[in-house]
């Protein structure tokens, strides 16, 4: 198996739940704050808040919670103000790690993801020291509901590079630039996504043993349990056997 999404999933399947749905809305809340101070306050006007919303319906999160959120950001009355960083290094196994952080105080972020990093054998680096490894691309995914063949042809027809089954789920990837218009098309078509956003696509998976999946994956755990770190991306590869034993 290949990219974080399994990670993703085996980490939901574990540890406490409720602590993990709590760390889910911390970031969620942050990312509704920041869309709605950075542009309009309607969704419809705001893509960025828009996206922001679908994560908080698909975390189940209640509406008077992200209402609050919004008028945080857009009124004002948030003292807080959260800057956007981006992390790049290399953890176990020599396997490229991106986080996309927001946070109100660089060096406590900057200091944290180090130690992580330097806890699991990895290193950080400089801007962009890994982020050639990986595409920048739109991701917006729809559930298995929604007909393959059907999201397939309305894709293409929208500019999008590609329609994916991962899992349960059906991924459409496009350019950065066409992302807006891509997923705004296909909504209208399908209704409101699962997610959408915009992400960082390996271009290759670098294969580690157990040993050093084990540690990359202790990494990856507690990079994400950060409330500063909004999305971690990483190259690896693990083989199906090796992911059956970590999860047991």
């Amino acid at each position: 198996m290949a990219g974080h999404s399994q990670f993703k999933n085996i980490m939901h399947r574990k540890g406490a739940q409720d602590k993990k749905r709590a760390k889910v809305f911390t970031k969620i809340i942050r990312e509704l704050t920041t869309a709605a101070r950075g542009g309009a306050a309607d969704p419809e006007a705001n893509p960025r808040l828009r996206a922001a919303i679908i994560a908080a319906k698909e975390a189940n999160m209640p509406r008077d919670t992200i209402d609050r959120a919004i008028k945080r950001g857009s009124g004002g009355a948030d003292t807080e103000n959260y800057e956007e960083v981006r992390y790049e290094g290399y953890g176990p196994g020599g396997v490229a790690v991106i986080v996309e952080a927001l946070t109100d105080n660089r060096n406590r972020t900057a200091s944290e993801v180090r130690a992580a990093f330097a806890k699991a054998g990895g290193n950080l680096g400089e801007s962009n020291s890994v982020s050639f490894l990986f595409d920048r691309v739109g991701q917006v995914v729809f559930p298995a509901t929604v007909d393959f063949d059907a999201l397939f042809e309305a894709a293409v027809e929208a500019g999008a590079d590609d329609v994916e089954i991962q899992g349960e789920d059906r991924v459409v990837t496009c350019a950065p630039d066409d992302f807006h218009a891509v997923r705004d098309r296909l909504e209208r078509k399908f209704g409101a996504p699962s997610a959408a956003r915009l992400v960082w696509r390996p271009k290759t998976n670098a294969p580690i043993g157990r040993d050093d999946a084990e540690a990359l994956f202790k990494l990856l755990e507690t990079l994400e349990d950060s409330d500063d770190v909004q999305n971690v991306f990483a190259n690896f590869d693990v083989s199906d056997d090796i992911m059956t034993r970590l999860s047991a």
